[in-house]
């Protein structure tokens, strides 16, 4: 049971030693962001900025926020539109488009691995590839999917609906090599669901009829 929570949870997100930590909208300024410890009690809050539309820590304890327009134009800590902070909340990095590359409008598409976060981002949809290093590597990308789950060099991209594509990247590109349509187990068309969760090979869907049942797309 957590203790004296003073937000209301947005996102939730699992951390090292059985510590959570809790997300929330908040105006510019506001600590929006606690972290629990395993025994329930508030360790720390923190300023993570606004209008996130993602939130997720990777298994190297890196937490990364995603970001979307009303934040990135409103908000100095959002408006990098990705950051990274370590697992005790604070900022260690944020991302900075190259010359020449459009910045982070909104984070359409979002997935973390071991040490790797994944993104995909409006206004020109490219795949943006970060290390916790710093390093990161953009591709071109005509795919403007709503999940995306990333194996080595391959890629699997769920539209909006059911259209599922396979992509392979090369050092500049991710190319589409093959579409297929998702049903459910029982062979039904895949209609409406949550936001899916990519991590690492996996894409894990909720449908809308039960909280408590997900389905995993596994690469």
């Amino acid at each position: 049971m957590l203790r004296d929570v003073i937000l209301r949870p947005q996102h939730i997100d699992a951390l090292p030693n059985g510590r959570l930590i809790l997300q929330s909208h908040g105006a510019v300024g506001e600590r929006n962001a606690q972290i629990f410890g395993d025994d329930g009690r508030p360790r720390r809050s923190f300023v993570m900025g606004r209008a996130i539309e993602f939130m997720m820590a990777d298994r190297q304890n890196n937490l990364w926020s995603a970001y979307f327009d009303e934040g990135v134009y409103s908000d100095p800590i959002s408006a990098a539109g990705l950051v990274r902070w370590d697992s005790d909340g604070d900022q260690t990095w944020s991302y900075s488009s190259p010359q020449g590359v459009e910045y982070i409008d909104t984070v359409y598409t979002f997935n973390v691995a071991e040490n790797v976060a994944w993104a995909i981002y409006y206004p020109t949809f490219p795949l943006l590839e970060v290390h916790a290093d710093g390093h990161f590597h953009l591709r071109k990308n005509t795919v403007e999917p709503r999940g995306m789950a990333v194996r080595g060099s391959e890629a699997l991209m769920l539209g909006y609906g059911s259209r599922l594509r396979y992509c392979e990247m090369t050092g500049r590109e991710a190319t589409v090599v093959g579409e297929a349509e998702v049903t459910m187990p029982d062979g039904t068309p895949l209609k409406r669901y949550a936001r899916p969760v990519g991590r690492g090979g996996s894409l894990y869907l909720r449908g809308d009829t039960s909280v408590r049942q997900w389905y995993v797309l596994a690469m």
